[in-house]
């Protein structure tokens, strides 16, 4: 295939390249998949241009939950280098006051019980069919271990303090997906309507009976969506 793309996939918050697991294989037949490093800094512009330093000379990116924020960072920074963008459960929005303070909170309790954390979180990152599933709760726990607890406060100083990117929704130019579930309780699909809309031309997809965690909630309908992607 002459025509192969390499594609960066961004993971979300406490997140790490396990995520992507369940749809690797479907997306590396189109070109090399690079699963960026996000738990380096502890603020959005020095994350992107560190996974910029290190990525293809063009890609095509898809960021999951806070690998969405990173993904519009890249875009303000490198708009020519990424070729199609798949924003997967994120939002354009800053972090409200409310949402800042409770990560702080989190922060703080990370460092005594990061466990206790994960399992705090763990609710709202899967669909409510999914709350007593052991293997989602598992990988939740496993990807934690992967971001260990200062990656995980890094992580969370870059979100609070990350822009509104909404403002620059209309400036995004290349093909785009925004992909959802019908119950994300962390990030409500809502916010992904609102990036559809914004984006000139975007594509926005809602997967029935899936949370915030598509590709391990909804691996095959994930896949197919992002083989689509890729193709057109």
């Amino acid at each position: 295939m002459d025509n192969t793309m390499p594609i960066l996939l961004v993971p979300g918050l406490v997140s790490s390249p396990r995520i992507f697991a369940p749809v690797v294989p479907a997306l590396w037949r189109f070109g090399p998949v690079t699963i960026a490093n996000h738990i380096r800094d502890d603020h959005m512009g020095a994350i992107a241009r560190r996974i910029l330093a290190e990525a293809p000379p063009r890609f095509a990116l898809a960021g999951h939950s806070m690998g969405g924020y990173i993904a519009f960072e890249i875009m303000r920074q490198a708009p020519d280098r990424v070729a199609k963008l798949a924003l997967i459960n994120t939002q354009a929005r800053p972090d409200t006051p409310e949402a800042s303070e409770r990560r702080r909170g989190m922060m703080a309790r990370a460092k005594g019980d990061f466990r206790g954390v994960l399992d705090e979180l763990f609710p709202g990152f899967v669909h409510p069919s999914r709350r007593e599933d052991a293997s989602l709760r598992q990988l939740v726990h496993d990807m934690g271990e992967d971001v260990g607890v200062e990656g995980f406060i890094r992580q969370q100083t870059a979100i609070i303090s990350r822009p509104d990117s909404r403002p620059t929704l209309a400036w995004i130019k290349c093909p785009t997906l925004v992909l959802t579930g019908d119950e994300d309780h962390t990030i409500p699909n809502s916010l992904s309507v609102e990036m559809a809309n914004g984006i000139p031309g975007a594509k926005l997809v809602i997967f029935p009976n899936c949370g915030h965690l598509p590709p391990p909630e909804q691996p095959q309908a994930t896949a197919d969506a992002l083989v689509e992607w890729l193709r057109n």
